[in-house]
């Protein structure tokens, strides 16, 4: 279901790249996937991190979803899902902050590998070629710094036990160094 999976993406992200950047979209999936599998979850969290953007930035709905995989990855997909790209881009942020505050496991270790990649990321660009990283997104620094910030926090609260506890320990740390922040 896995390989099934990658190809759905990669069907479904064709022509699409990283913010502002030369690299195929699908890096980013595979990231989230490279995380969940590193850390035995299970073949339908994998699946859901291969296919977490798919609703959200591609013309896949959660009834394909559940037609190709099963209704159990269409509710994890759906619940990573930010509901209206409409909003406003803090209500968008703060409708992920709220979700990670409050979901359930399976979506929780979701969120975490997606942001996890998403930091390091940031991280590896800010390393090449520094503040110019930032003007590849909708707002500046300092609201980066709010929401990444903001996910660590809630993260350390509730991801305590392994192994879920040493990603969060490792998010924390990258959003300190992206963001200049003491220990």
């Amino acid at each position: 279901m896995i390989f099934k999976a990658i190809e759905f993406a990669v069907n479904a992200h064709t022509g699409q790249y990283r913010k502002r950047t030369n690299l195929p979209y699908i890096i980013h999936p595979l990231g989230v996937a490279k995380i969940l599998i590193e850390h035995d979850c299970s073949e339908d969290v994998v699946v859901a991190g291969i296919l977490h953007d798919t609703i959200e930035d591609t013309s896949v709905t959660c009834e394909d979803i559940e037609r190709e995989f099963n209704a159990h990855i269409a509710h994890l997909v759906t619940a990573v899902t930010v509901p209206d790209k409409g909003r406003s881009w803090e209500e968008r942020k703060q409708h992920v902050i709220d979700t990670v505050r409050t979901c359930e496991h399976d979506v929780l270790y979701i969120e975490l590998a997606d942001k996890l990649d998403n930091i390091r990321s940031i991280r590896e660009n800010y390393e090449r070629i520094g503040d110019a990283v930032w003007s590849r997104f909708n707002r500046p620094k300092e609201k980066q710094e709010w929401y990444y910030t903001g996910l660590a926090q809630i993260f350390t609260e509730r991801c305590i036990e392994e192994p879920e506890r040493n990603l969060r320990i490792e998010f924390a740390r990258e959003v300190e160094s992206v963001f200049d922040i003491a220990n």
